[in-house]
């Protein structure tokens, strides 16, 4: 059984907020940027206590990126808000010369990622972004899974020192993790401990991955879940450890097939550990209109879909 218990749902980007305004607090070098969507990235707190520190630089992303990466440059630590499909596809170019390839300082914070964003639809939806963003040299990435830990991840953007793209979503879904649990970038977290399949998952994903452990268990069957908050860099040590332990794989994320964290972990296993893997995306494919749940059933992306992709890689062992 699960030590994680759901204590009620709440948004991921309510955490990127609450994160945001403690790191403003703790650091008067941290400054806000968003473009028109104040609201919507949970930028309120901060702009009202810090209104010298928050910029609103309308619907202009790639003006807000050279700003931010000029500010950066003065010494401050900009974080820029908008939503993932806005902040990433739409600034790419910006992004890879003024944050990436200058490695500035700045924290790029994108919100309604996933087909979760739900009723909005395919073009505010992106399921590409973290392959954009696993692109870019120096980039790190990361992609809590509750409020609680992302906050904290927010607040571990803050202290380091580069580039840093964090991923975050609209619903409200279970806050489980402890308020007290240490974060550490590029470090995962072994959240439930199995000896006969390993499930890796990352952001919304890893409460379904917790769920689909405990019916497994009911099984027989005694999975290990990974929570991998930092796509990059990627924890090899846990999963290797994990993996030598299981022999089979089950790696699921809310983004398409290309670039995201089941080929990152299929790189590596490759490179070190060969091992039967079973993949859990949204496969080649745009998002849809529809509820945050109804697409996640939709897209193979639930708890009753990982414990079959956990069925099939058994009998590949």
């Amino acid at each position: 059984m699960s030590k994680y218990i759901d204590t009620g749902k709440k948004d991921t980007r309510s955490g990127f907020g609450a994160g945001l305004l403690e790191a403003g607090r703790k650091n008067p070098q941290v400054l806000a940027l968003t473009a028109d969507l104040k609201g919507s990235l949970k930028m309120d707190a901060f702009a009202a206590e810090f209104p010298d520190r928050f910029i609103q630089c309308g619907i202009a992303e790639a003006n807000m990126v050279g700003a931010a990466a000029g500010l950066a440059i003065a010494g401050k630590i900009p974080f820029i808000g908008s939503f993932a499909e806005f902040v990433t596809g739409r600034v790419y170019d910006q992004l890879r010369q003024a944050v990436a390839y200058g490695k500035t300082n700045v924290k790029i914070a994108s919100s309604h990622a996933g087909v979760t964003l739900g009723e909005d639809g395919a073009t505010h939806q992106t399921m590409e972004d973290i392959a954009l963003m696993r692109a870019l040299p120096g980039m790190v990435v990361l992609n809590p899974c509750d409020y609680n830990q992302t906050k904290a991840a927010t607040l571990a953007a803050a202290e380091y020192d580069g580039p840093v793209y964090l991923r975050f979503g609209r619903p409200g879904v279970p806050n489980f993790t402890p308020e007290d649990q240490p974060f550490e970038i590029g470090k995962a977290l072994v959240m439930n401990e199995g000896k006969d399949v390993t499930l890796i998952a990352t952001g919304h994903l890893v409460w379904e991955s917790l769920q689909a452990a405990e019916a497994l268990e009911a099984e027989g069957i005694c999975a290990e879940v990974i929570d991998i908050t930092t796509l990059k860099p990627l924890d090899e040590e846990t999963i290797l450890a994990s993996v030598l332990k299981t022999k089979a794989v089950v790696v699921a994320e809310e983004h398409n097939m290309a670039g995201g964290l089941g080929e990152a972990v299929a790189g590596l296993l490759g490179r070190a550990l060969p091992t039967p893997v079973e993949f859990i995306n949204g496969g080649d494919r745009f998002g849809q209109t529809g509820t945050p749940s109804a697409l996640l059933k939709a897209y193979g992306l639930d708890a009753a879909h990982i414990v079959e992709a956990a069925q099939k890689v058994l009998t590949r062992k």
